[in-house]
């Protein structure tokens, strides 16, 4: 294999052309500087007469160019080609038996307060990748609106060949439940397993290997304005996501040709075109605009050392703000392992009803709140002001708990996407076979225990 190398990044490509990670660089929404050949970014300017090594610069802005310096978002890429070398755009089918389809449609179907719960999506019995095995279930809003998200799961069981994908409509919030990705984006590559989780921005074409086999998991699509870590407030400096555990990728390359394609989300719809090269062949870049990754176990969860559970924006590890000051289009909440010390107090999660709404995830282990029926893989939905809260069997044993003793939650990665604004299941999610439609028994055996006389 050739390695090419400077001070800080290492390059790796394997005589068939396949892109490998070349390390990462450490900091949230930092200003980084990469280059896989030694030389290849202009000194003290960004769009030289003539690049090194005859490469194009071109600029891959993810914010208004008069956005506030620190909110601006852009890098400046040194590629071999421009991004807009390619054939024509077709609309595009997902190709897999199920006939499960990613899209943004969520006004298909009346929307049911009923709250929803499903098992995991099952693995194709045939080939299907990343792309074709993206199952949208949920959402609000849309890219023609800017606001809102979309929300999808994935189940693949082949690596993405000669094709590569971009959404032009949000950024990608990819969490991984089953199996390890390898994400060859334009700027490096990612590789990501469970518990551990990659953002790729808005643009960014990339492509998806799956080292260990059939593959699952989740994907949030934000809409509105970019992911960013939440304000500590009183917490003071330090806690929840760290930001020097946020990895971005070094620059690697691959300078490969044929006869590939090219598949775009562009205004909620797919589409194809075909693309005679890799399109991940930039050798340097610099700016702040790049796909990161986060490994959610060094989470540093914060909690009641007194009474009563705290809110779960505690919890926070990426919001995405909206025009409302302390109103999320999107946040991001984990539950991590934890001790729960709270005295004279119900220690699970309390039964509530809010005016967001919530769409829940489970990459490992169990979730305390529920007793059984919440699968690794699976999901549920509580929408506005429907209400949720701890199963029947949770609530009689937390509620007999013993609370001279703490409570250790080990071995469990429970996350949550909250969402200021209804999510609208898609029909295909509604009807699913596998769809809990007894969700609601869940409940069913809590019981009466009130006495006026006592």
């Amino acid at each position: 294999m050739n390695k090419r190398e400077n001070d800080n990044v290492v390059a790796i490509l394997h005589p068939t052309g396949e892109l490998r990670s070349a390390g990462y660089l450490s900091g949230f929404g930092n200003e980084f500087a990469t280059e896989a050949i030694e030389g290849t970014l202009p000194v003290g300017q960004n769009s030289p007469q003539r690049v090194a090594y005859g490469l194009y610069a071109e600029q891959l802005s993810g914010t208004a160019f008069t956005a506030p310096r620190g909110e601006n978002r852009r890098s400046w890429l040194y590629r071999i080609r421009p991004a807009a070398v390619h054939g024509t755009f077709s609309p595009y089918r997902q190709a897999n038996a199920s006939g499960a389809s990613l899209h943004e449609r969520f006004d298909e179907a009346a929307v049911s307060p009923d709250q929803m719960r499903w098992d995991p999506l099952p693995i194709p019995e045939t080939p299907v990748d990343f792309v074709d095995g993206l199952y949208t279930m949920a959402g609000n809003g849309g890219s023609a609106a800017q606001h809102g998200v979309g929300i999808h799961l994935y189940a693949a069981n082949a690596s993405m060949d000669g094709r590569w994908f971009y959404s032009a409509d949000g950024e990608w919030l990819v969490v991984p439940q089953q199996g390890r990705l390898v994400i060859a984006t334009e700027l490096g590559v990612l590789e990501v397993m469970p518990q551990e989780i990659a953002v790729i921005p808005r643009g960014v074409r990339f492509s998806v290997a799956l080292p260990d086999g059939p593959s699952r998991g989740y994907v949030c699509e934000n809409y509105g304005a970019m992911m960013r870590l939440p304000d500590l407030g009183p917490i003071g400096a330090n806690g929840l996501a760290n930001p020097r555990d946020f990895l971005t990728p070094c620059a690697a390359y691959e300078d490969r040709e044929g006869d590939f394609e090219l598949v775009a989300k562009f205004q909620g719809h797919l589409w194809r075109a075909g693309i005679g090269h890799s399109p991940l062949d930039v050798v340097g870049w610099h700016g702040n605009y790049a796909p990161y990754k986060y490994d959610l176990r060094r989470f540093n969860t914060i909690g009641s050392i007194s009474f009563d559970h705290p809110d779960p924006s505690i919890f926070t590890v990426l919001t995405a703000p909206s025009d409302t000051p302390g109103t999320a289009n999107m946040d991001f909440a984990i539950f991590p392992p934890r001790w729960l010390v709270a005295q004279h107090t119900f220690r699970p999660p309390w039964f509530h009803r809010n005016v967001a709404s919530e769409f829940m995830g489970l990459v490992h282990g169990a979730y305390d709140a529920k007793a059984e029926g919440f699968a690794p893989g699976g999901c549920s939905l509580h929408n506005c002001m429907s209400g949720h809260g701890p199963d029947a069997a949770t609530f009689e044993k937390a509620s007999g708990a013993d609370l001279s003793k703490p409570d250790v939650i080990t071995d469990t990665m429970a996350f949550m996407f909250e969402t200021r604004a209804v999510l609208r299941p898609t029909v295909q999610a509604i009807e699913a076979g596998h769809r809990q439609r007894d969700y609601q028994a869940c409940w069913a055996g809590l019981r009466k225990h009130f006495d006026a006389g006592n």
